[in-house]
Protein backbone atom coordinates (compact mmCIF):
# COMPACT_ATOMS: atom_id res chain seq x y z
CA UNK A 1 0.00 0.00 0.00
CA UNK A 2 1.53 3.71 -1.09
CA UNK A 3 1.21 6.08 1.47
CA UNK A 4 2.74 9.86 1.61
CA UNK A 5 4.27 11.88 3.69
CA UNK A 6 2.73 15.25 3.17
CA UNK A 7 4.24 18.73 3.39
CA UNK A 8 4.91 20.21 7.04
CA UNK A 9 6.27 23.16 6.62
CA UNK A 10 4.58 24.78 3.42
CA UNK A 11 2.60 28.34 3.86
CA UNK A 12 5.24 28.72 7.16
CA UNK A 13 9.16 27.58 5.89
CA UNK A 14 8.32 28.14 2.13
CA UNK A 15 4.97 29.36 0.11
CA UNK A 16 2.01 26.63 0.40
CA UNK A 17 1.64 27.89 -3.79
CA UNK A 18 2.47 26.07 -6.11
CA UNK A 19 2.56 29.52 -8.35
CA UNK A 20 3.97 31.59 -5.71
CA UNK A 21 6.73 29.20 -4.93
CA UNK A 22 7.45 28.18 -8.48
CA UNK A 23 8.07 32.19 -8.55
CA UNK A 24 10.22 32.82 -5.54
CA UNK A 25 12.47 29.73 -6.10
CA UNK A 26 13.24 31.08 -10.06
CA UNK A 27 13.65 34.37 -8.22
CA UNK A 28 16.07 32.75 -6.16
CA UNK A 29 18.34 30.80 -8.70
CA UNK A 30 18.24 34.38 -11.05
CA UNK A 31 19.57 36.24 -8.52
CA UNK A 32 22.21 33.05 -7.30
CA UNK A 33 23.21 33.34 -11.40
CA UNK A 34 23.62 36.93 -11.04
CA UNK A 35 26.04 36.98 -7.23
CA UNK A 36 27.92 34.26 -8.77
CA UNK A 37 27.64 33.42 -12.59
CA UNK A 38 27.50 29.27 -13.58
CA UNK A 39 30.66 29.05 -15.78
CA UNK A 40 30.33 27.55 -19.28
CA UNK A 41 32.34 24.16 -18.44
CA UNK A 42 31.71 23.85 -14.65
CA UNK A 43 30.90 20.21 -13.54
CA UNK A 44 28.09 19.36 -11.82
CA UNK A 45 28.51 18.76 -8.29
CA UNK A 46 28.49 14.96 -6.67
CA UNK A 47 27.34 16.74 -3.09
CA UNK A 48 25.96 20.16 -1.55
CA UNK A 49 25.46 21.36 1.47
CA UNK A 50 23.18 23.90 2.20
CA UNK A 51 21.15 25.75 4.88
CA UNK A 52 17.50 24.69 5.76
CA UNK A 53 16.06 27.65 7.28
CA UNK A 54 12.68 29.90 6.03
CA UNK A 55 13.30 30.69 2.17
CA UNK A 56 13.39 34.27 3.16
CA UNK A 57 16.29 33.76 5.54
CA UNK A 58 18.18 30.90 3.73
CA UNK A 59 16.90 30.06 0.51
CA UNK A 60 18.67 33.04 -1.14
CA UNK A 61 21.70 31.12 0.23
CA UNK A 62 20.71 27.31 -0.89
CA UNK A 63 19.93 29.00 -4.30
CA UNK A 64 23.59 29.15 -5.26
CA UNK A 65 24.35 25.62 -5.01
CA UNK A 66 21.15 24.40 -6.35
CA UNK A 67 21.51 26.58 -9.74
CA UNK A 68 24.58 24.20 -10.36
CA UNK A 69 22.51 21.34 -10.68
CA UNK A 70 20.33 22.45 -13.32
CA UNK A 71 22.80 21.03 -15.87
CA UNK A 72 22.35 17.59 -13.80
CA UNK A 73 18.56 17.33 -15.11
CA UNK A 74 18.39 14.96 -17.56
CA UNK A 75 21.10 12.82 -15.59
CA UNK A 76 20.77 12.96 -12.21
CA UNK A 77 17.48 10.66 -11.39
CA UNK A 78 18.49 9.95 -7.82
CA UNK A 79 19.10 11.84 -5.04
CA UNK A 80 20.45 10.65 -1.12
CA UNK A 81 19.11 13.41 1.30
CA UNK A 82 20.49 13.98 4.16
CA UNK A 83 19.68 16.20 7.29
CA UNK A 84 19.69 16.75 11.46
CA UNK A 85 16.34 16.12 12.93
CA UNK A 86 15.24 19.12 14.93
CA UNK A 87 11.45 17.32 16.69
CA UNK A 88 12.25 13.57 17.59
CA UNK A 89 15.37 11.84 19.00
CA UNK A 90 17.18 9.18 16.77
CA UNK A 91 19.66 6.85 17.02
CA UNK A 92 22.00 6.53 13.64
CA UNK A 93 20.04 7.86 10.67
CA UNK A 94 16.30 6.87 10.08
CA UNK A 95 14.63 6.59 7.02
CA UNK A 96 10.69 6.82 6.45
CA UNK A 97 8.81 4.00 5.20
CA UNK A 98 6.20 6.33 2.76
CA UNK A 99 5.85 5.62 -1.04
CA UNK A 100 6.27 9.76 -1.52
CA UNK A 101 6.88 13.00 -0.21
CA UNK A 102 4.84 15.13 -1.25
CA UNK A 103 5.28 19.35 -2.08
CA UNK A 104 3.05 22.23 -3.44
CA UNK A 105 4.88 21.53 -6.55
CA UNK A 106 3.98 17.69 -6.31
CA UNK A 107 5.25 14.09 -5.12
CA UNK A 108 8.06 12.48 -5.16
CA UNK A 109 8.49 8.71 -5.34
CA UNK A 110 11.32 7.22 -2.67
CA UNK A 111 13.81 4.89 -3.52
CA UNK A 112 11.98 1.48 -3.08
CA UNK A 113 14.86 -0.89 -2.02
CA UNK A 114 16.96 1.94 0.00
CA UNK A 115 16.17 -0.22 3.59
CA UNK A 116 17.71 -3.50 1.77
CA UNK A 117 20.25 -1.60 0.26
CA UNK A 118 21.17 -0.73 3.75
CA UNK A 119 20.24 -4.12 4.88
CA UNK A 120 22.79 -4.99 8.18
CA UNK A 121 23.83 -1.39 9.06
CA UNK A 122 23.05 -1.00 12.68
CA UNK A 123 22.72 2.61 12.55
CA UNK A 124 19.95 2.89 10.24
CA UNK A 125 16.27 2.29 11.78
CA UNK A 126 12.84 3.15 9.84
CA UNK A 127 11.05 6.50 12.24
CA UNK A 128 7.94 8.02 10.23
CA UNK A 129 7.45 9.62 13.43
CA UNK A 130 11.18 11.28 12.95
CA UNK A 131 10.18 12.52 9.12
CA UNK A 132 6.36 13.69 10.00
CA UNK A 133 7.52 17.52 11.02
CA UNK A 134 10.96 17.49 9.88
CA UNK A 135 11.94 20.75 7.97
CA UNK A 136 15.62 20.26 7.54
CA UNK A 137 15.04 17.63 4.69
CA UNK A 138 11.32 19.07 3.29
CA UNK A 139 12.84 22.58 2.62
CA UNK A 140 15.08 20.80 -0.12
CA UNK A 141 12.54 19.40 -1.97
CA UNK A 142 10.82 21.99 -3.96
CA UNK A 143 14.37 23.71 -4.97
CA UNK A 144 15.59 19.71 -6.17
CA UNK A 145 12.05 19.66 -7.91
CA UNK A 146 12.28 23.10 -10.06
CA UNK A 147 15.91 22.32 -10.91
CA UNK A 148 16.05 18.87 -11.65
CA UNK A 149 12.35 17.71 -12.42
CA UNK A 150 11.49 13.86 -11.70
CA UNK A 151 13.79 12.40 -9.83
CA UNK A 152 14.15 9.49 -7.07
CA UNK A 153 14.74 9.99 -2.96
CA UNK A 154 16.64 8.65 -0.11
CA UNK A 155 15.84 10.89 2.67
CA UNK A 156 17.81 9.81 5.93
CA UNK A 157 16.63 11.98 9.39
CA UNK A 158 19.93 11.85 11.25
CA UNK A 159 19.95 12.14 14.97
CA UNK A 160 23.35 10.79 17.11
CA UNK A 161 25.67 9.02 15.19
CA UNK A 162 29.56 9.39 14.65
CA UNK A 163 30.83 10.47 11.18
CA UNK A 164 31.87 7.07 10.37
CA UNK A 165 28.64 5.56 10.71
CA UNK A 166 26.98 8.97 8.85
CA UNK A 167 30.07 8.01 6.39
CA UNK A 168 29.51 4.26 6.14
CA UNK A 169 25.28 5.19 4.85
CA UNK A 170 27.04 7.40 2.58
CA UNK A 171 29.20 4.91 0.73
CA UNK A 172 27.10 2.61 0.75
CA UNK A 173 24.49 4.43 -1.56
CA UNK A 174 27.04 6.40 -3.12
CA UNK A 175 26.34 5.13 -6.58
CA UNK A 176 27.38 6.98 -9.48
CA UNK A 177 26.69 10.14 -11.83
CA UNK A 178 23.05 9.46 -11.47
CA UNK A 179 23.16 9.79 -7.65
CA UNK A 180 23.37 13.57 -5.97
CA UNK A 181 23.87 13.84 -2.47
CA UNK A 182 22.20 16.59 -0.01
CA UNK A 183 23.53 17.74 3.36
CA UNK A 184 20.96 20.20 5.07
CA UNK A 185 22.81 22.35 8.05
CA UNK A 186 23.03 25.63 9.31
CA UNK A 187 25.68 27.35 10.96
CA UNK A 188 25.80 28.94 14.09
CA UNK A 189 22.53 29.99 15.41
CA UNK A 190 21.34 33.85 17.17
CA UNK A 191 25.00 35.18 17.65
CA UNK A 192 25.71 38.63 17.06
CA UNK A 193 25.98 40.02 13.51
CA UNK A 194 29.87 40.21 13.52
CA UNK A 195 30.61 37.59 16.13
CA UNK A 196 28.83 35.00 13.70
CA UNK A 197 30.49 36.21 10.61
CA UNK A 198 33.70 35.35 12.00
CA UNK A 199 32.72 31.79 13.69
CA UNK A 200 30.96 30.87 10.29
CA UNK A 201 33.79 31.97 8.01
CA UNK A 202 36.18 29.49 10.40
CA UNK A 203 33.91 26.85 10.28
CA UNK A 204 33.78 26.93 6.45
CA UNK A 205 37.79 27.37 5.96
CA UNK A 206 37.36 24.03 8.36
CA UNK A 207 35.19 22.28 5.93
CA UNK A 208 37.14 23.31 2.52
CA UNK A 209 40.28 21.31 4.15
CA UNK A 210 37.80 18.58 4.92
CA UNK A 211 38.39 18.71 8.72
CA UNK A 212 35.47 17.59 10.51
CA UNK A 213 33.42 19.97 13.14
CA UNK A 214 34.05 19.59 17.01
CA UNK A 215 30.76 20.87 18.11
CA UNK A 216 26.86 21.35 16.85
CA UNK A 217 27.03 25.15 18.01
CA UNK A 218 29.34 25.60 14.45
CA UNK A 219 26.41 23.80 12.84
CA UNK A 220 22.86 22.59 13.62
CA UNK A 221 23.92 19.40 10.91
CA UNK A 222 27.53 18.96 12.33
CA UNK A 223 26.49 15.27 12.26
CA UNK A 224 26.12 14.81 8.82
CA UNK A 225 27.76 17.53 7.59
CA UNK A 226 30.89 15.54 9.80
CA UNK A 227 30.05 12.13 7.32
CA UNK A 228 30.18 13.91 4.21
CA UNK A 229 33.46 15.19 5.41
CA UNK A 230 34.53 11.34 6.49
CA UNK A 231 33.19 9.72 2.19
CA UNK A 232 34.64 13.14 0.61
CA UNK A 233 38.33 12.71 2.30
CA UNK A 234 37.55 8.67 1.26
CA UNK A 235 36.40 10.01 -2.29
CA UNK A 236 38.68 12.58 -2.98
CA UNK A 237 35.98 15.45 -3.30
CA UNK A 238 36.49 18.51 -3.70
CA UNK A 239 34.53 21.42 -1.89
CA UNK A 240 33.91 24.97 -3.50
CA UNK A 241 32.35 27.54 -1.39
CA UNK A 242 29.51 29.28 -3.10
CA UNK A 243 27.75 32.00 -1.04
CA UNK A 244 28.27 32.27 2.81
CA UNK A 245 25.84 34.69 4.75
CA UNK A 246 23.40 35.01 7.67
CA UNK A 247 19.64 35.55 8.01
CA UNK A 248 21.22 39.63 8.64
CA UNK A 249 22.13 39.79 5.49
CA UNK A 250 18.61 38.22 4.09
CA UNK A 251 15.92 39.34 5.99
CA UNK A 252 16.21 39.62 9.68
CA UNK A 253 17.42 40.92 12.84
CA UNK A 254 21.32 41.44 12.93
CA UNK A 255 21.30 41.29 17.08
CA UNK A 256 20.82 37.52 17.08
CA UNK A 257 21.60 35.98 13.55
CA UNK A 258 21.75 32.45 11.83
CA UNK A 259 24.54 31.53 9.54
CA UNK A 260 24.00 29.96 6.42
CA UNK A 261 26.66 28.95 3.56
CA UNK A 262 26.55 26.37 0.56
CA UNK A 263 29.05 24.27 -0.43
CA UNK A 264 29.42 22.44 -3.45
CA UNK A 265 31.79 18.92 -3.40
CA UNK A 266 33.22 17.18 -7.08
CA UNK A 267 34.89 14.62 -8.03
CA UNK A 268 38.18 15.13 -9.39
CA UNK A 269 40.82 18.13 -8.68
CA UNK A 270 40.49 18.82 -11.98
CA UNK A 271 37.06 20.39 -11.72
CA UNK A 272 37.66 22.91 -9.47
Amino acid sequence: MSTIRPPAVAGSFYPRNRVTLTDEIDAMLDDAGRRKPLLPDEPLPKAIIVPHAGYIYSGPVAAGAYLRLRRGKESITRVLLLGPVHRVPVHGLALSSASYFETPLGVIPLEGDAAQQLAGLSQVTVSDAAHAEEHSLEVQLPFLQRVLGEFSLIPLAVGDARPEAVAEVLERLWGGPETLIVISSDLSHYLPYDTARRMDHDTVQALLKLQLLPSHDLACGATPVNGMVVAARRKGLVPRLIDLRNSGDTAGDKRGVVGYASITLYEGDDNV
